[in-house]
């Protein structure tokens, strides 16, 4: 999401600058507040990945090139290999939309990452822990609580000892808050805070690096 708000959702962090040309963008679902064609239309993008039954919703649009990819299959972007994998994530467009299944990504390149989307805490995660250098783990949501299907700080540093990966970085936090919240930055901050502390805990081995919403960080 580069937008000001999405429904009740609104963005609690500065606007987001111009996005640099990307290879491809990688889209776990089709809920709202991770398949945004505003926000798609911001990205200069050679490639757009999305999951199984997904591409017609951009093709309506005519955002580009699409490619579908279902649980297991694999996709060369250049030197990078990108697997998609199971995710734990009920996913539908709207009330009444079909079912179409959530992903989560696997990039090998010169480092190998693992973005989950929105997923539960599930044991297949144990088979991506060959070699792991990153995991960015959900830790949070936009409104006061989860529900199923999504990793809160406890359930994220769990997936640590499922991933082994040498750096987690905690995402989903601190960037979108629903309208009537707290937006204290102390508050949109605790997620990443607490994920920290119990990764401290349960996973002493991996490095947890909190990036402010912007931030950047080199992996070797």
């Amino acid at each position: 999401m580069l937008v000001p708000w999405i429904g009740p959702v609104r963005r609690v962090v500065a606007k987001p600058g111009p996005v640099s040309p990307v290879d491809a963008v990688l889209i776990s679902h089709v809920h709202y507040d991770h398949l945004d064609f505003a926000s798609l239309r911001r990205v200069r993008a050679e490639r757009f990945v999305v999951p199984a039954g997904a591409g017609r919703l951009l093709a309506r649009r005519r955002l580009g090139n699409v490619t579908e990819l279902g649980r297991g299959d694999a996709l060369s972007v250049g030197p990078v290999e990108v697997l998609a994998t199971d995710a734990e994530h009920s996913a539908r467009r709207g009330l009444v939309g079909a079912e179409i299944p959530a992903l989560g990504y696997l990039i090998s390149g010169s480092v190998r990452t693992y973005f989950p989307g929105d997923t539960d805490l599930f044991a297949g995660m144990r088979d991506l822990q060959t070699d792991l250098d990153v995991a960015l783990l959900p830790v949070a949501g936009w409104g006061p609580r989860l529900g199923p299907g999504h990793l809160d700080p406890a359930g994220a540093a769990e997936a640590l000892g499922l991933l082994q990966p040498r750096v987690a970085v905690p995402i989903h936090w601190g960037t979108y808050r629903r309208v009537g919240l707290n937006r204290d930055a102390a508050v949109l901050r605790e997620p990443a805070e607490s994920f920290a502390r119990l990764a401290a805990e349960t996973a002493p081995e991996v490095e947890v690096r909190i990036l402010e919403p912007g931030e950047s960080s080199e992996i070797r």
